[in-house]
């Protein structure tokens, strides 16, 4: 048996603190992700851990009623197999977190609310190879329709300024253009309308350009120290310098669009690219190019307190990517919704160790090939 070169054989002993974990929350994170593949299957990642490995492991989940934490322990332990996932550069992985926000907002402009939330517009075209124009970026994945052709999309200085205007885009309105950005950044919100209806909006796209965060601009112009920029300390700078949001947040040309969605679990997040509502917790953002979304990952961050006040050691199950979430040993957590969430999520910034777990299925067949 050999694995990739990114996996490396381990055993559940040699999880730190595996056996203290709550594996009945992780359960039911990926229990969701079982009878989601009955109607859609996963992709397979590059790292070539297979989707239809899972199958056991997914049939079993959704007939399993699994009622404490040792049979949801053994329900891993019997199916999966995990495995050290080796950083490309060395060291260690990294995890971020992000979360919900959770605002008030009108279905209507008025003198408070002017900052829109805007659906996807009727001009924005995918793109890929097969139909970018000559010379346009290869980076970008969405253009403009116009009669003469496919154009680099507004970006977001222009559609502030009013390049959307007057087509109905509108699903919401806030009152603070930092919360918004902020909403663009995590690509989800649950909106507190004024008229007492609970509202989710969701990523439905955007204009396609490069994110470039503020964080990283302020640290440039050293107005915050690199090692101190947090979610926490990028919002108090723009607290106390409220005439340059526009310069620091137009550096960031990237605009995104949103569809609305209902609450039908306030306990849960935002149904997610691996088209499961997000658990709070339990669902971990992943670079999907590399991975498969269902697979469960243990996560080893012992200077990360943020989550609760002992270290972070947790199943967690892969139901979200980022395009900020670039490598095999790179995670985003997902906090869950709201302020505390949010204060949680700002802070996360730490090294941790990833182990897969392996469908079984897949390991006993490896046979000398690669995972």
């Amino acid at each position: 048996m050999s694995f990739a070169p990114f996996f490396e054989p381990s055993c559940f002993e040699a999880l730190p603190g595996w056996e203290l974990d709550d594996h009945l929350a992780a359960f039911a994170a990926f229990q969701r992700s079982a009878h989601h593949v009955m109607v859609k299957p996963y992709k397979t990642g590059a790292l070539g851990i297979r989707f239809e490995a899972f199958a056991s492991a997914y049939e079993a989940a959704r007939t399993a009623l699994a009622s404490d934490q040792e049979e949801a322990r053994s329900f891993f332990e019997r199916h999966f197999t995990p495995v050290y996932v080796k950083p490309e550069q060395g060291g260690q992985g990294f995890v971020t977190g992000f979360y919900e926000p959770e605002v008030e907002a009108s279905p209507v402009r008025t003198p408070h609310f002017t900052v829109p939330l805007l659906m996807r517009p009727h001009d924005l075209v995918d793109i890929d190879d097969a139909n970018r124009p000559a010379g346009m970026d290869p980076y970008l994945a969405f253009a403009r329709q116009t009669l003469s052709g496919l154009v680099e999309y507004h970006d977001r200085q222009a559609i502030e300024r009013g390049a959307l205007a007057g087509r109905g885009l509108e699903i919401a309105w806030l009152a603070d253009k930092v919360d918004a950005f902020f909403i663009h950044v995590q690509g989800a919100a649950r909106l507190n309308m004024v008229d007492g209806r609970s509202l989710r909006v969701s990523y439905a796209a955007k204009s396609g350009q490069r994110f470039t965060g503020p964080g990283g601009i302020l640290a440039g112009l050293r107005e915050i120290p690199l090692e101190q920029v947090t979610m926490q300390s990028i919002r108090a700078w723009f607290l106390q310098n409220p005439q340059r949001v526009d310069e620091i947040l137009w550096q960031n040309r990237s605009y995104i669009f949103f569809r609305e969605a209902p609450v039908d679990n306030p306990a849960l997040g935002p149904i997610a690219a691996a088209k499961v509502p997000l658990t709070p917790g339990r669902s971990v953002a992943v670079d999907r190019l590399l991975h498969t979304f269902g697979t469960p990952f243990y996560i080893d961050a012992p200077k990360l307190m943020a989550f609760e006040e002992k270290p972070f050691r947790r199943l967690m199950i892969a139901q979200e990517t980022g395009s900020a979430i670039l490598g095999a040993a790179r995670g985003d957590l997902f906090a869950g919704s709201g302020r505390w969430a949010g204060e949680t999520a700002g802070v996360v910034r730490h090294p941790a160790d990833f182990y897969a777990l392996v469908p079984r299925a897949l390991v006993e067949h490896l046979s000398g090939r690669q995972v």
